[in-house]
């Protein structure tokens, strides 16, 4: 009986066949791709689709690529525990969206550039380059083949999602009964004001905290810029984020109304605290192969979009692992290598990547919960980068000593307290869990020794971590601070402390900073000057493979004031 514990079905034959076909599909096009385009071997190709592609295949690229892989398990399992707060995430996705389509895609599309890290080295030097580099490549076939990928995976991710939703309200009898078990449960009270930092999610800590780790995602991560400036024109580029933010809203709406359906079958016997999963984040896989196993084939189409967005998010990082290694360590040092051989280089690195994430995910697996995992790594690396990236497109002040001072202080920050709040996880009184109940389960097969009840197993009960007896003070202060915030601490301190040490080494009056390095007034909500932009960008560009040497203040008079006027005529 569905909803009262005990051991689920295994896949059957057609379910093998389902995930089997379309794991091949994925591949296939793959390998279609890299067909089509075999002769065609340039770098630029194989990194950025040759700055040819348009914006609906990036929207659905960029949707897939950095929600798919948490999406899929994480967040209808953070709807069941904790309710319908995530779904306010709705609104950092339209902001996020606004700050990286009129700051950021303008500026990175104007230069040219195939690494997000190149502008480092544009604005301060070298070093801090390699820094941002390597910070990225710790956090974490060609493009075209990973973007059309992207779109197949992304149908299937959201037919995974339909199919819970539709089978579960058949099951209770229609949406509304899941919508009323869900209020009942406490699992629709989303609007926390609380300003409390340290209380994990409200309406403060996702609107204002989820916002700027998001930017940091989709304006300065390679894997996501990568998509965007590979678009044709700026107009297709701006657009792609735009369509990418509706796409967001559907996800995580789908996810949370697939939390909201695992409730309500589940209300009265929690398969946590029954012992029938080992974890929060099983209990979507357990959900499915209970509800749909007489409909054989949908269990495997539900794994096949687990995976698809596994292997979505995987297929795109490596890719962009590639171009910044390619870009900032490989073409540094062998500066002479052929086209053929950086394609053969380009291959090779996917390899090793491949290879890395593989590890790397059996480290992940030991973080927790997947989703609060993802996004507090996330926090923890981007938002010192962001404040790096802020201080540089924003303020003409600062120079190259004041941004690794600020950003090395800001890393050392989030680190402090994302570490410190790994090893002291933050108590319930402030991570705020729903209750769920084993009153109704048929079968109890174990208690797990790891948790405490606030109430007999035959009630409503509470699952609280047991935590260990000696806590130091900083464990219910500092390193209790919502991981959402990780991101805006990163940022802030970074950009604080880089104005502060580029005031006291003395700004950037020993080098000036060409205009086109900042934002500009004409880059905002302009869809009409994506030509002008990319011709633009084919001088820039020449100069920065010249290590834009001499400096703008060295160029002749005459040229710098073409340069300027270029430049606000833009």
């Amino acid at each position: 009986m569905v909803g009262t514990g005990g051991p689920v079905p295994s896949f059957s034959v057609w379910d093998y066949v389902v995930f089997a076909g379309t794991v091949l599909g994925a591949a296939a096009i793959g390998l279609f791709q890299a067909i089509r385009t075999r002769k065609e071997t340039s770098s630029a190709e194989f990194l950025l689709g040759g700055r040819q592609m348009t914006a609906v295949p990036v929207a659905m690229s960029l949707t897939a690529s950095f929600m798919s892989g948490i999406t899929v398990i994480g967040t209808p399992a953070e709807a069941y525990r904790y309710g319908t707060p995530f779904w306010l995430f709705g609104f950092s996705y339209a902001i996020m969206s606004i700050i990286t389509a009129e700051i950021f895609v303008p500026l990175f599309y104007r230069l040219g550039i195939t690494s997000t890290y190149e502008y480092l080295e544009m604005r301060f030097n070298k070093v801090i380059r390699v820094i941002g580099t390597s910070m990225y490549i710790v956090q974490t076939g060609g493009l075209k083949a990973v973007i059309w990928t992207d779109v197949f995976q992304m149908v299937i991710m959201m037919t995974g999602f339909v199919a819970v939703i539709a089978q579960g309200a058949v099951l209770q009898g229609g949406l509304n009964k899941i919508w009323e078990d869900a209020s009942q449960g406490g699992r629709l009270n989303a609007f926390d004001f609380d300003p409390d930092p340290l209380k994990r999610h409200t309406f403060w800590t996702i609107v204002l905290g989820g916002s700027l780790m998001w930017v940091s995602i989709y304006a300065i991560n390679q894997s996501q810029v990568q998509r965007y400036i590979s678009c044709r024109t700026m107009t297709h580029a701006k657009m792609s984020l735009y369509v990418n933010m509706v796409g967001l809203w559907v996800t995580v709406s789908l996810a949370v109304f697939s939390g909201l359906t695992m409730y309500s079958i589940f209300k009265n016997c929690d398969p946590l605290s029954n012992g029938d999963v080992g974890a929060l984040d099983q209990m979507l896989p357990y959900l499915v192969m209970a509800i749909l196993e007489e409909f054989p084939g949908v269990p495997g189409l539900f794994v096949a979009a687990a995976y698809s967005g596994t292997l979505s998010t995987v297929s795109s990082s490596i890719n962009a692992l590639v171009a910044v290694t390619v870009e900032d360590f490989v073409k540094p040092i062998f500066p002479n290598l052929s086209e053929r051989k950086v394609s053969w280089v380009n291959m090779g690195l996917s390899v090793f990547f491949g290879a890395l994430c593989i590890g790397m995910a059996g480290i992940a697996s030991l973080m927790g919960s997947i989703l609060q995992a993802a996004l507090s790594i996330f926090g923890m690396i981007s938002g010192p980068l962001l404040g790096l990236y802020f201080l540089g497109i924003i303020f003409r002040s600062a120079n190259s000593t004041g941004g690794l001072v600020g950003l090395l202080t800001g890393l050392i920050l989030t680190l402090w307290v994302g570490i410190g709040a790994q090893v002291y996880p933050p108590l319930p009184d402030k991570t705020l869990p729903l209750n769920v109940s084993t009153a109704g389960c048929l079968y109890n097969q174990s208690q797990d020794l790891n948790f405490t009840t606030d109430a007999p197993w035959s009630s409503a009960v509470t699952l609280t971590a047991l935590q260990p007896v000696d806590r130091p003070p900083l464990a219910d202060n500092w390193y209790s601070l919502s991981y959402l915030y990780f991101c805006p601490l990163g940022t802030l301190v970074t950009v604080v402390c880089g104005l502060a040490v580029s005031a006291i080494t003395g700004g950037c009056k020993q080098r000036k900073v060409r205009p086109e390095l900042f934002i500009q007034k004409s880059d905002l909500f302009c869809f009409t000057c994506s030509t002008e932009s990319s011709q633009l960008s084919e001088p820039v560009m020449s100069e920065k493979l010249d290590k834009i040497n001499p400096s703008f203040a060295d160029r002749e008079p005459d040229r710098k004031e073409e340069e300027e006027e270029k430049v606000t005529r833009f």
